[in-house]
């Protein structure tokens, strides 16, 4: 897909419009350079046509969308910009791998002001797309007031189809892939003057989608997952909705140097809740594949009217979005 710019205003001095448009060929350029450095595979071409073109996905082919914006996904007093690029490929990237998905690519639209620093942007684009095996296959950029980053990434599942948030069954063990409340704490430790090489500052500002442990989740026969982006006190509800079934869990595991208010509600963990019916089988896989062996935390029930949390009502509380 070829980088495009939208045309200027009608309105504007026809003598001015050939020195922006050379101006504007020299910013696509070298955008085009920061996150076009990836191996293109045979037979597929990626920026540089009307649209990419992908060799035929493997299984159930997957589909997601994100929106970044600056001074709502990230604090532009506190971090880089760059950081918001990351964030929005990464964020994306995750809703692939909470279905137990690997990306294929991603195509991005980014919107933003006069004087934005395009090209740091998008060096933050392209971190993530090489972290995360993700190429930049296509873009778009256009004027608006502000800063934003449109994601949408292309994956899929080959052998068993994706793992879906309405599977999950009585009697089944709820799991997550690591402690919460990373990302919450770092925003916090932020505020209060923390560099950002922080080890948790970095949990907030540059997250890891979980693909690894997607992957080995739906190789193990999961009956549902998704990414706690905004909390667990709001999406394990979501899944239980979904399942139409209700939960009792046990604990929910703190990160170091976070509090117990950050792992429930703080959000932007991108840890992957996994239910499953087998979950020694599910540690096994996991162990074996090299990664961190998932948390049991609780189990499913049938009544969907029980939510709790050592006996008490697990209420509805995370990132709440405003719409």
């Amino acid at each position: 897909m070829t980088w495009r710019a939208r045309a200027m205003p009608a309105s504007v001095d026809p003598a001015l419009v050939g020195e922006h448009a050379r101006r504007e060929d020299d910013v696509l350029e070298r955008i085009v350079s920061i996150v076009g450095r990836h191996a293109i595979p045979k037979g597929e071409i990626h920026i540089g046509d009307d649209a990419a073109v992908l060799a035929p996905f493997v299984g159930e082919a997957l589909i997601s969308t994100d929106v970044a914006v600056l001074g709502i996904h990230l604090d532009e007093k506190l971090f880089p910009l760059e950081d918001l690029g990351f964030k929005a490929v990464a964020s994306a990237v995750s809703d692939l791998a909470a279905m137990g998905g690997r990306p294929r690519g991603a195509v991005i639209a980014v919107s933003s002001p006069m004087g934005t620093d395009l090209e740091e942007l998008h060096r933050g684009i392209a971190d993530a797309a090489a972290m995360t095996n993700c190429p930049i296959v296509g873009g778009d950029l256009t004027r608006a007031r502000d800063v934003s980053v449109a994601v949408t990434v292309f994956g899929e599942c080959p052998g068993r189809g994706a793992v879906l948030r309405s599977g999950a069954k009585p009697g089944d063990t709820i799991l997550v892939t690591g402690p919460l409340g990373r990302s919450a704490a770092g925003l916090r430790r932020r505020r209060e003057g923390f560099p950002l090489d922080d080890e948790l500052v970095v949990a907030h500002r540059r997250p890891w989608p979980r693909l690894s442990e997607g992957i080995a989740a739906r190789s193990a026969g999961a009956h549902a997952m998704m990414d706690l982006s905004d909390g667990i006190g709001l999406d394990l509800h979501r899944l239980a909705d979904a399942s139409k079934v209700g939960f009792e869990l046990d604990l929910v595991p703190t990160a170091h140097g976070a509090t117990k208010e950050e792992s429930i509600s703080g959000g932007e963990d991108y840890e992957l809740l996994i239910v499953t019916d087998d979950p020694g089988r599910l540690q096994m896989i996991f162990l074996d594949r090299g990664l961190r062996a998932p948390i049991a935390i609780g189990h499913i029930v049938a009544d969907n009217s029980v939510r709790t949390l050592k006996g008490e009502t697990f209420e509805r509380h995370g990132w709440q979005h405003q719409l």
